[in-house]
């Protein structure tokens, strides 16, 4: 049986905007970097890296 997996990490093509999934939280969070949320611009339609060329069956 093939596993599934789903992404960890996702950056807005956009803004810069970076968010870690939390595991424990079920949900995105954003990443800080020194302290500093790396939000982006919170206006922003947000497009995420996330597309065709991610697999989402393990290895």
């Amino acid at each position: 049986m093939a596993e599934i997996v789903t992404p960890r990490k996702r950056k807005c093509e956009r803004c810069g905007r970076v968010d870690e999934w939390d595991p424990d939280q079920h949900s995105w969070r954003i990443v800080t970097d020194d302290g500093t949320k790396q939000s982006g611009d919170p206006h922003c339609l947000h497009e995420w890296d996330i597309n065709g060329t991610f697999n989402p069956l393990a290895e």
